[in-house]
């Protein structure tokens, strides 16, 4: 068996690790990111609860696609995750992130594509290639540190204009009058 040889260098320079991250002035920055204050009573349209990789990419993408409303994310600490963790998205999640308008959130944190999987076991090896997208390249998916990615996905949240960052945690889901399943607002602390 013979596994493909690899390297940064072979891949296309589009690929969305190569290169600086376009919100890269953000990602450690405390700029956009509002302390808890009880004096910040503004009306939100949306709020989001995490600025994890879900709730960030959420927050982003509603943004996005409605720029005049306004955005409230909610995350208990925006300093970068600290945990040992490594991650490898698939070819899906790659996909779904760029359909995000995020498929360059991979560039500038030390992502490296993966092709496949390689296995061996009890002296037996097997490569099993991603297979083909319809323009006859093979699917990519990227490995990467978690905190990294988390702190790309938040710098997205910072550079948008009506999105406001709350460092706070919410204690409480404020219901509607009219429905028990209806949520109206949060109530934070710091």
């Amino acid at each position: 068996m013979t596994v493909p040889e690899y390297s940064s260098l072979d891949e296309n320079e589009d690929w969305p690790t190569h290169g600086e991250y376009e919100y890269s002035e953000y990602y450690h920055s405390r700029r956009q990111v509002h302390e808890y204050s009880e004096q910040l009573l503004p009306s939100f349209d949306y709020i989001v609860i995490g600025a994890g990789p879900i709730g960030a990419a959420l927050a982003f993408k509603l943004s996005t696609d409605h720029p005049t409303q306004q955005i409230l994310i909610v995350e208990k600490s925006w300093d970068e995750p600290d945990r040992i963790v490594g991650e490898l998205m698939q070819p899906a999640g790659c996909q779904a992130l760029e359909l995000l308008g995020l498929g360059r959130v991979f560039s500038g944190i030390g992502a490296v594509p993966v092709h496949g999987y390689y296995i061996a076991y009890g002296g037996k090896q097997l490569y099993v290639p991603y297979p083909q997208n319809p323009k006859g390249k093979p699917f990519r998916g990227v490995s990467f540190h978690h905190g990294r990615l988390v702190m790309n996905l938040r710098a997205a949240c910072k550079s948008r204009s009506n999105i406001t960052c709350l460092e706070a945690s919410v204690v409480e889901l404020i219901r509607g009058s009219d429905s028990l399943s209806s949520v109206r607002g949060v109530r934070v602390a710091a």
